[in-house]
């Protein structure tokens, strides 16, 4: 795909994505390709299925992936393995989906312990927290968001784009920053399909944006990828 010629707008929004390819048939030629594309449009980062590590050729692009993906019903022993798995593959950045449902129950003690066991494992990567808002009540999107901020995690972020309950929403952006303060970060994915729905998920406070059909959400067109 022919990279889009960018606007002001469109860079400083390129700057914020993590341009995204966790389809489970990808290739090594798709990823390859993925890469190349986000280095021509100038996004901030690349995110990719941790067996994808290590990319031959991500020079100038930030390196990111996903742990405990996409149910998060793993054992927290796990998710911290696989996480230094890929900070030793190259990782510059972690993705982790919570246990919904330890959520969804009021026991946030459980996620913190969750996040905090993939945070010490991985100290030096940057870690993002899924909450999969669009499942929870906006009870439960705070207690999420004040257990992933407490056990160290560096952003939060509404969705992994599979979950059925659907992806990011400006509501659930607003509360999430709002919970975080500027603290943390703020990470809107899931469902973004349009130029105008990405800038509303950065009004609404989202300070990095995941998406998979970047190209044309740049460009002002709709995209047909789901946006993970």
């Amino acid at each position: 795909m022919t990279a889009p010629t960018l606007d002001r707008t469109a860079t400083t929004l390129a700057g914020l994505v993590d341009h995204t390819l966790l389809a489970p048939d990808a290739t090594p030629a798709d990823v390859a390709a993925h890469v190349e594309a986000a280095r021509r449009m100038g996004v901030l980062a690349v995110c990719v299925s941790p067996s994808m590590l290590p990319l031959a050729d991500a020079e100038g692009v930030v390196v990111a992936t996903v742990v405990g993906f996409p149910s998060g019903k793993h054992h927290s022993a796990v998710k911290a393995a696989e996480a230094a798995l890929a900070a030793s593959h190259g990782a510059d950045e972690i993705d982790m989906v919570i246990d919904l449902g330890a959520a969804k129950a009021g026991r946030f003690d459980l996620v913190e312990a969750d996040v905090a066991a993939v945070r010490a494992a991985a100290p030096g990567v940057l870690l993002k927290v899924i909450i999969e808002s669009a499942a929870l009540t906006d009870e439960q999107v705070v207690g999420a968001c004040r257990a992933a901020e407490s056990a160290g995690a560096d952003y939060v972020k509404t969705s992994t784009g599979f979950h059925p309950a659907g992806g990011a929403t400006e509501h659930a952006v607003r509360l999430m920053a709002e919970t975080v303060g500027g603290r943390l970060g703020v990470k809107a994915s899931g469902g973004i399909r349009t130029r105008e729905q990405a800038e509303r998920m950065v009004a609404a406070g989202a300070t990095r944006l995941g998406l998979s059909g970047t190209a044309a959400v740049l460009a002002g067109e709709a995209s047909e990828a789901g946006g993970y």
